[in-house]
């Protein structure tokens, strides 16, 4: 059973959202958000990155950042850039990439199933993480950014979600990076009932995106519970935004790794220690991109090498030990480079598909790093089979396209 509920949106007005709608807090640094609101001051990295009002020399984790995002919202709310929704709706969120859409259902999950584990989990979350967004939630009174979830699609849902979408949307843009956004709003009791009906007949949801943003979410709601001992089960804090897309609809991009040296081998000792767990072929054109698990590509000194694992270098019937980032790692990054936790070590750099080809040979050829490494992407089949079996994905697993932007939909924790 899955707990989908309504909730009373605070969202842009439709001649401003296009300007609201931003990144996700995670995906930038903040000098990178500071450039991105030149000229804009509607944009929500405003609360959600609330230290590029600040002068950069105060600490990210300062209580004037958090104190900032909260004042940032609040005018945006006086100033009339947000509105209210008099009553709990659903909401339709359809984003286009490419000429690929996937289209969710906005709306509120449920802590407890969190903590029940219905709302299944494949990452670890870091503590310091988790306090950031912990503190922002909580100073803000409201969930900002929405957590990805998906669940094994329902054609009875895709049934009332298609008729929906017939109407009029709310907004209906395009931002800068190609990508497409139309929302719609779903105010009708009866139509909202039924999809809540068909929820509840969803075994399981699944965490694609925002391992931090819900944990942080359901702690601050935990708080509240103990602050509140006379609040019922509906209060909103129990409750945390949710964007909950069907599994088909979902892209996962490759995300490929970078190690800036070769833990003191020679290329000739680099190449030998490979070849004893891969094969290891020469490739001729300029970029190779896998096309099928358990197949990699190396950029070495100028050139593309493609790598097989061998028989007996994974178990195929482990779920996480046959990811291909568990073989890369289990079989050449810690036992030959010495990246023994990718977590925490700073010899090694992640590398979003979406930054294209270049994003990889280009640091090893300016000697920035020493070897790259192209992945094939890992599956929604992967992620729910792990996620099932309560075990946990290696770091940097899965980078999923396109983003879901921020500000668009704002949850409020009290009446």
């Amino acid at each position: 059973m899955a707990i989908l509920r309504a909730f009373k949106a605070i969202r842009p007005t439709p001649k401003l959202a296009s300007m609201v709608a931003a990144l996700p807090y995670d995906v930038m640094n903040s000098q990178e958000a500071r450039e991105m609101v030149v000229g804009n001051p509607y944009s929500f990295l405003h609360v959600d990155k609330a230290e590029i009002d600040l002068p950069e020399s105060v600490d990210l984790y300062d209580t004037q950042v958090y104190e900032k995002a909260r004042d940032n919202l609040q005018k945006m709310v006086s100033d009339g850039v947000f509105i209210q929704d008099a009553a709990p709706c659903l909401y339709i969120y359809k984003q286009v990439m490419d000429g690929r859409a996937q289209i969710g259902i906005v709306g509120c999950t449920a802590v407890d199933e969190y903590v029940e584990n219905k709302i299944k989990k494949h990452e670890l979350t870091r503590a310091d993480k988790e306090q950031d967004r912990i503190n922002h939630v909580d100073y803000c009174d409201a969930n900002t950014g929405p957590i990805f979830l998906t669940y094994r699609a329902k054609s009875t849902v895709d049934t009332i979600v298609a008729k929906q979408m017939e109407k009029q949307p709310v907004y209906d843009f395009v931002s800068e990076d190609g990508i497409g956004h139309t929302v719609w709003v779903i105010e009708d009791a009866k139509v909202i009932d039924n999809l809540c009906a068909e929820f509840a007949q969803v075994e399981d949801l699944y965490i694609a995106d925002g391992h931090h943003r819900s944990a942080s979410a359901v702690k601050v709601g935990l708080q509240r519970r103990k602050e509140n001992p006379a609040a019922g089960a509906d209060a909103e804090f129990n409750f945390f935004l949710s964007v909950i897309f069907p599994d088909r609809d979902l892209y996962i991009m490759d995300y490929n790794r970078l190690v800036k040296d070769l833990n003191g081998l020679t290329q000739d000792a680099f190449m030998a220690a490979v070849e004893e767990k891969f094969t290891v072929t020469p490739y001729a054109g300029t970029d190779y991109k896998p096309s099928e698990k358990h197949t990699f590509g190396m950029y070495l000194e100028g050139k593309w090498y493609i790598l097989e694992a061998k028989p007996g270098t994974f178990d195929p019937a482990d779920p996480v030990g046959q990811l291909d980032v568990s073989i890369l790692q289990s079989n050449l990054l810690s036992p030959i480079l010495a990246i023994g936790d990718p977590r925490t070590d700073k010899r090694i750099d992640f590398v979003g598909g979406i930054r294209g080809m270049q994003a990889l040979s280009g640091p090893v050829d300016a000697g920035a790093m020493a070897v790259a490494f192209s992945m094939y992407p890992t599956t929604m089949d992967d992620l729910m089979d792990i996620a099932d079996a309560g075990a946990i994905m290696p770091p940097k697993s899965t980078w999923f396209e396109p983003k879901l932007r921020s500000g668009l939909f704002i949850h409020k924790l009290s009446e």
